[in-house]
């Protein structure tokens, strides 16, 4: 089996519990506080934000292979204290409304317990099935050979309930029966055996190989930690876990990797788009369909494969603005003469993008993120620009960074890629939901300027 088939089921665990949460929060809503003259549909909405409010802002739903019951236990009581306060605190504003103890104390205290059981019994369940089929496991390597990863392998080893299976250990400086190879040896080792995390002991990088091995591991969509040694280190890239009492820094590679966070961002994309559809695209796709029929043969909506998340390949929808023809991974250039009079006026003012909100909706797009590329860009610059994969941890958006600040349309010269990678790479490290607005009003301010190079 290998790492990808034993790790397939692990990405459903925590939407399986934010689900069963949700729903235990509305079902019992409904079972205790019928009767106290309450708009019921309102109030188990009012429920839900709450909860998933609270959630996001102490991390509930950061539970992890190393976390230990303690801290569950912790983030259950924080969660269900202040969930309490916030149920209490609707009634004083609806005055008609009959606020009844007993229903509030039997809600708040079914609720945590049936919570709490089900994350215990998840928790573990899962550690369970990891030693008994020793499926779920990790791959990982450690880079550098020293006290401190000793100790780490040793735990590996030990802590089968922990999920990581150790494959060896690489490096530059030293030689014995334990070390596989050095830095460049682990490269191919790690394409070859699908290692899924490298932990480095810092004491024994230079930083022109710790440079380098960041570069490989963000190339190949691999998880890098560090091991920290003597040395203090203070980054905001950086956050400390513990394996029992073994302390392991771990690079972040975006905080749109945080679960909560990519609830708030898909909630916000759902809710953009359904707009825009109903309110534009209910009348816009039969316009442009009559329109585009009418100048020439062929389908209303052009539909291409395009890399995606973590590079996995979905169709992007376009209204078709050029007549049909067989160079469809060539981009279109200025006078392209395959776009069409109507075609022309769509993509001046970016309108042959709009269908991509149904790809929103599908969960294969965001309004906000890199623009897909054509799969033979990304064969062409995979490998020549660095970070160019890092715009894969994310899903492509409709409009982006890149865009706004004018790199877009045309690829003419290497430099017009390296400067949207750069942009790319900074919204990723970076993103905040204010900064979605700023790019969602900019986008529109460009649309009514007019950007000389939508062709």
């Amino acid at each position: 089996m290998t790492a990808a088939q034993s790790g397939r089921y692990s990405k459903y665990i925590r939407p399986i519990s934010i689900v069963f949460d949700l729903f235990a929060v509305a079902f019992l809503g409904l079972f205790y506080f019928k009767g106290l003259r309450l708009n019921l549909d309102f109030y188990i909405g009012y429920l839900l934000v709450s909860w998933i409010l609270i959630a996001f802002l102490i991390k509930f739903y950061d539970v992890y292979r190393f976390t230990t019951p303690v801290e569950i236990l912790t983030k259950i009581t924080k969660q269900t204290v202040l969930f309490s306060l916030l149920i209490i605190a609707f009634f004083p504003f609806s005055t008609d409304v009959i606020f009844s103890e007993s229903a509030l104390i039997y809600y708040v205290s079914t609720c945590a317990l049936i919570i709490t059981i089900f994350k215990v019994l998840l928790f573990y369940y899962l550690k369970k099935y990891r030693i008994i089929t020793g499926s779920n496991y990790r791959n990982v390597v450690i880079v550098g050979y020293s006290t401190e990863s000793k100790r780490l392998k040793e735990l590996f080893e030990s802590r089968n309930d922990y999920g990581y299976r150790f494959l060896g250990f690489f490096s530059n400086k030293k030689k014995n029966d334990q070390i596989l190879g050095d830095i460049e040896f682990l490269k191919l080792f790690a394409i070859e055996n699908q290692v899924n995390e490298i932990y480095c002991t810092l004491e024994e990088m230079p930083n022109d190989q710790l440079v380098d091995i960041v570069d490989f591991a963000d190339e190949n969509k691999i998880t890098i930690k560090f091991i920290p040694g003597t040395n203090e280190i203070f980054s905001k890239n950086l956050k400390i876990n513990y394996y029992e009492m073994f302390p392991v820094l771990s690079m972040q590679k975006t905080i749109l990797h945080d679960p909560t966070i990519k609830i708030v961002k898909r909630t916000f994309d759902i809710i953009f788009s359904i707009i825009v559809i109903i309110l534009f695209l209910s009348w816009v796709i039969p316009l442009f369909a009559l329109l585009i029929k009418l100048e020439s043969k062929g389908p209303i909506f052009f539909k291409q494969g395009r890399p995606g998340l973590d590079e996995k390949e979905f169709f992007c929808y376009k209204f078709r603005s050029m007549k049909i023809n067989v160079t469809t991974e060539m981009e279109a250039s200025k006078n392209d003469p395959r776009v069409t009079k109507i075609g022309k006026l769509m993509r001046k003012t970016s309108m042959d993008e709009m269908p991509q909100f149904l790809n929103v909706l599908m969960g294969d797009m965001s309004v906000v993120g890199p623009r897909p590329h054509l799969w033979s860009q990304n064969k062409s610059y995979g490998n020549k620009i660095k970070k160019y994969m890092v715009r894969h941890y994310v899903k492509p958006g409709i409009t982006g960074l890149a865009q706004v600040k004018g790199f877009r349309g045309e690829i003419e010269s290497d430099d017009d890629m390296i400067n949207r990678i750069k942009f790319d790479v900074f919204y990723i490290d970076n993103w905040s939901l204010i900064l979605d607005f700023k790019i969602i009003i900019q986008t529109v301010l460009n649309i009514i300027k007019g950007d000389k190079k939508a062709y």
